[in-house]
């Protein structure tokens, strides 16, 4: 059931614009408790309460053909997760999907302005600003990020660029090597990682479009560096839905339970 109603929500959602232009800090306001301003951004959210005190899920999506409205699709992932980990868990929407603005960024796809979002510094500042709001709206100090794709990389570089910002990541279906000068991906910035954050990398054998070797990679930097590190393998796994499995869905219960 819940299965099919993921594919609904993603059938409806693939198709349906409902993201903003410009959108100032008092019209976010006005917009109602699903959006917070961050990083000059007006940002949608779904968020599913839980009742365990000052532990948070924020779950970050990847790249997406602009104006999807991505909530549909993670918001009954986003409380399937609350329900199994009994934490609070907040499903974003980035800028260009869903109702958040696109004051400073187009979408993580787009095929004009900024490219390679997930590796730029700025954008990275923007989705760290984010968290922190998230983090702070909530008063949470245990923060698990579930990132898939552009959102795997991205929070797995967050753990490098300020590592108190989250205490988990769950990562799936990254890509972690930065393949032009002027972006950073979390292999640059691997040696400030924390040894206490707990990390999970989830990877598909049949993923074509973060192929399985770059996790694996990735992980097996993360070893030799001395890093809290798991690598998860989804047989026949593809791309989408990576994070939705149950060998990812295992391990963002099991991250939560080691608090």
């Amino acid at each position: 059931m819940f299965k099919k109603s993921l594919l609904m929500s993603f059938l409806f959602g693939a198709t349906l614009s409902l993201s903003a232009a410009n959108i100032s800090n008092d019209e976010c306001s006005k917009k109602g408790d699903n959006f917070i301003f961050a990083g000059n951004e007006c940002i949608e959210y779904k968020a599913y309460t839980g009742d365990t005190d000052e532990s948070l899920n924020i779950i970050v999506h990847g790249s997406w053909k602009e104006g999807t409205n991505i909530l549909g699709r993670y918001a009954p992932f986003a409380e399937s997760i609350a329900f199994q980990t009994d934490v609070t868990t907040v499903a974003v929407a980035l800028p260009g999907y869903s109702g958040s603005s696109t004051n400073n960024f187009p979408s993580l796809l787009n095929s004009k302005g900024i490219e390679n979002l997930s590796s730029n510094k700025e954008y990275l500042a923007f989705v760290e600003d984010l968290v922190s709001k998230i983090k702070e709206k909530y008063e949470a100090t245990n923060v698990t990020y579930i990132g898939h794709s552009a959102g795997c990389a991205m929070g797995a570089t967050l753990l490098g660029l300020n590592n108190e910002l989250v205490s988990n990541l769950l990562c799936a279906g990254g890509s972690f090597k930065k393949d032009k000068d002027g972006l950073i991906k979390a292999t640059d910035v691997i040696d400030n990682i924390s040894k206490d954050v707990k990390i999970a990398l989830v990877y598909g054998t049949k993923d074509d479009i973060s192929e399985p070797q770059k996790t694996i990679d990735f992980y097996n930097l993360a070893k030799e560096k001395g890093l809290n590190v798991e690598l998860i393998k989804v047989e026949g796994a593809g791309h989408l839905d990576l994070d939705m499995t149950d060998p990812s869905v295992a391990a963002i219960i099991k991250l939560n339970e080691e608090e």
